[in-house]
């Protein structure tokens, strides 16, 4: 299961974009969407930590096995740096933030609430990364941003800890764009595969503090919530990290980012399907003003 998930990065060519990229890209929004429901699905038998250690645990055996036979140099001095930095913010600190988050919020608006993420991406990219800052990045930015609030809203009309939820799925969008931004460069030298490891070792030890807790709760919780954490370790992290980092290695940030407004739409799907979720009016009609204003950061300015 493991071995396919691509371990090198793919010429920048056309071709890699159009084939190797775009799989990854489709890999990663399903495996994306499915994190979401799977964290609400055991979210009843695992802490926010607690889940987020074993999450990584599972994923750092699954990709080292892939990771760790082609890795030949390990990174050096500074090279630390940005992995240090998206290992903690995206691996740890926004794994916690969702999974306390989804305690609070149904699936579905947890995942329209992160599309925060892909346009503060696209801004972050056109300043640092110089991709361009056009006028309706800006735009759409205002009206994607209006979304948040009708979202926010609707939650806040039913109680205070669903605010609470609204907060740490923000959070957890911010610790995500960053991150992003702070993995393209790591990708220039070492794979998708041997950089996503990298983040997940580093979130790993930052989670370690919840160990004793994991091990009480994994005792505790009956097996089909044990076989979703390992599911949510091998398949949203382990592989859809990896395929996210190969196609960043190949696809501009801003424009890769864009493609993530797909997940709520999938998670909706797929938590009205399997856990009988769906989000209230509020949350449906700014998920798609959300949707709108993305759509408005594609526009091209003449």
């Amino acid at each position: 299961m493991a071995t396919s998930i691509p371990t090198t990065s793919a010429p920048t060519g056309s071709q890699g974009i159009s084939k190797a990229g775009v799989a990854a890209v489709v890999i990663t929004v399903i495996l994306w969407a499915s994190a979401f429901v799977g964290i609400r699905a055991v979210g009843s038998s695992f802490s926010p930590g607690s889940l987020t250690l074993g999450r990584l645990a599972v994923a750092a055996v699954a990709l080292g096995a892939v990771a760790l036979p082609t890795l030949k140099i390990w990174p050096k001095g500074r090279e630390w740096w940005p992995i240090l930095a998206y290992g903690v913010m995206w691996f740890a600190g926004y794994n916690v933030a969702l999974n306390a988050a989804e305690h609070m919020l149904d699936a579905g608006t947890s995942a329209m609430l992160i599309n925060v993420s892909p346009i503060l991406i696209a801004v972050l990219a056109g300043v640092i990364l110089k991709e361009g800052f056009p006028r309706w990045l800006i735009i759409g930015s205002a009206v994607a941003f209006g979304g948040v609030a009708m979202i926010a809203l609707g939650s806040g009309q039913r109680s205070t800890a669903d605010v609470a939820g609204v907060l740490l799925c923000l959070l957890a969008a911010v610790l995500a764009a960053v991150s992003v931004i702070v993995q393209k460069p790591v990708l220039r030298k070492f794979t998708a595969a041997q950089a996503t490891w990298f983040g997940i070792m580093v979130g790993a030890l930052c989670c370690l503090p919840w160990a004793g807790q994991l091990v009480a709760e994994v005792q505790a919780a009956p097996l089909p919530a044990t076989l979703g954490l390992v599911y949510l370790g091998v398949f949203p992290t382990a592989i859809a990290f990896t395929t996210w980092a190969y196609a960043l290695s190949l696809i501009e940030a801003g424009k890769l980012a864009a493609t993530t407004y797909l997940v709520p739409g999938t998670t909706i799907l797929i938590s009205w399907a399997l856990l009988n979720e769906v989000p209230g009016i509020w949350g449906l009609v700014g998920g798609v003003v959300c949707l709108v204003g993305v759509g408005l950061t594609r526009r091209r300015s003449r």
